[in-house]
């Protein structure tokens, strides 16, 4: 008699998913602005014993040029444990990787040899759209039915934006997920609270808002995304949404709790169109409703006017510009991304209501230009943007470039890519690995980070 056991980086808990072995190797997504080259997965090693420490070591490149590769993660993950839906037979093997101009999803296959993994499968857009109604794909997360790929854009790539699910197995396009979806139209991230049947989605914009650059009309007339949208996960249903105001722009990236026991979450907000500023919110709940409440504002720069892109010379300040967000496994420290200032912040979050600055570090910004100990030059452009946190919360790691479009806007001489890690003290604060400075190919621009076997922002957990 076969014996099926679960997947060795498959965790009951967060508290047992802490105690996994540190990553040797990260996958990267990396993009061709210009489309005149392939988009690439790179696969970079993070083994300090190693002699390629801190090197790209291999990269799979894309069948068709102008994926715009962004946002990608794991056919499956702790999750398949949880007792409403048991896949206790799957395995961490494929990484589902979209291009987000071209609504193009690769399939990676990780094994046998994870140092050189290969493309099995490509779905087309068409295929996509005909069984989903959906384009852009944009968040990719394992859960208890299958892959669930946030899409930004429908058929047409108008509004609604929305979700849809994937099989685990065989990668069919199954169809749309909502049964109901209220007044939801835009589309962003996508998570949930296991324990407590609740899906939690935000808001950027439709694709024709974004993918030739932010349209300043659209920003200052408070017309990208603003809101939350809260979900029964079983029955497919919109239940509440709760829109954080219009000065609010461009509502990102969802941070749940780990721990299943725990009903709250982070949420960005990109830019607020009275100061600049950018903020990180709480959602949680508040009697049989839930509830939105800000916790921290972070500052813009004043700055010269020939100090900045013509995009925010009027302005004569230089905003944070926060783009994405990390919660640590213990769901106790939060990374946050300054992408306009180059600020990395670490604040203690033990008390999700009074967060507590505990690390800083500068590197690229629109104005600072920062160095590394490890670059080659005084001055780097971009910014921490995309940061992603080791299972142990000891090693920090993020890449510069946000989208190709967007880059240019606040970057117009053109982003040089890089990748860097922190090392992160038990007790907080945060200091550069002066040895991992990866200086990115010129043609291509690093995106998303995916470390080996699961990391803080690709599992969910179902015992606490």
């Amino acid at each position: 008699m076969v014996t099926w056991k679960p997947d060795p980086s498959f965790y009951p808990s967060p508290r047992m998913a802490m105690k996994a072995e540190p990553e040797t190797l990260a996958y990267v997504a990396a993009f061709d602005p210009t489309a005149s080259v392939p988009d690439e997965l790179a696969v970079v090693d993070v083994d300090p014993k190693s002699e390629s420490y801190g090197r790209i070591v291999h990269s799979v490149a894309m069948p068709q040029r102008g994926d715009e590769l962004h946002h990608f993660g794991w056919n499956a993950c702790s999750s398949c444990l949880c007792p409403n839906a048991p896949h206790p037979h799957m395995e961490r093997r494929y990484l589902v990787v979209p291009g987000l101009r071209s609504s193009r999803i690769h399939i990676i296959d990780t094994k046998p040899d994870a140092r050189h993994p290969t493309i099995t499968k490509v779905i087309e857009p068409g295929e996509v759209a005909e069984r989903a109604g959906y384009t852009r794909p944009h968040t990719i997360h394992c859960g208890p039915e299958g892959i669930y790929v946030a899409a930004l854009g429908n058929a047409e790539g108008k509004a609604p934006g929305g979700i849809f699910l994937m099989d685990a197995e065989t990668f069919d396009v199954r169809g749309q997920w909502e049964m109901d979806r209220g007044p939801q139209q835009l589309s962003y991230d996508v998570w949930w609270h296991l324990g407590h049947d609740t899906m939690v989605t935000s808001e950027w914009g439709t694709p024709d808002t974004f993918e030739n650059g932010l349209v300043p009309d659209i920003l200052l007339g408070a017309k990208y995304g603003r809101r939350l949208h809260f979900w029964d996960l079983n029955k497919r249903k919109h239940l509440q949404t709760i829109d954080l105001g219009d000065k609010y722009q461009l509502v990102f990236e969802l941070r749940p709790a780990h721990d299943p026991t725990k009903a709250y979450g982070f949420v960005n907000a990109v830019v607020c169109l009275e100061d600049l500023s950018s903020s990180i919110w709480v959602w949680h709940r508040d009697g049989d409703k839930w509830a939105v409440t800000k916790v921290i504002d972070i500052p813009g720069e004043p700055a010269e006017e020939d100090q900045l892109p013509p995009m925010l010379k009027g302005f004569k300040a230089v905003p944070p510009l926060v783009t994405d967000i990390d919660l640590s496994m213990d769901d106790r420290f939060l990374y946050v991304s300054c992408w306009g200032t180059g600020d990395l912040l670490q604040f203690d979050v033990s008390d999700p209501f009074k967060p507590k600055q505990t690390g800083k570090v500068r590197i690229g910004g629109i104005v600072s230009r920062a160095s590394h100990p490890g670059a080659k030059n005084g001055a780097l452009n971009g910014g921490p943007q995309m940061v992603e946190i080791s299972r142990d919360g000891r090693r920090v790691y993020f890449t510069n470039s946000l989208y190709g479009a967007i880059d240019e806007q606040f970057y117009p001489e053109g982003l040089s890519g890089w990748m860097v890690k922190l090392d992160a003290e038990p007790d907080g604060g945060i200091a550069f690995d002066e040895r991992f400075f990866v200086e990115w190919p010129k043609l291509h621009r690093p995106h998303q980070v995916r470390l080996q076997g699961g990391d803080c922002s690709s599992d969910s957990y179902c015992y606490p």
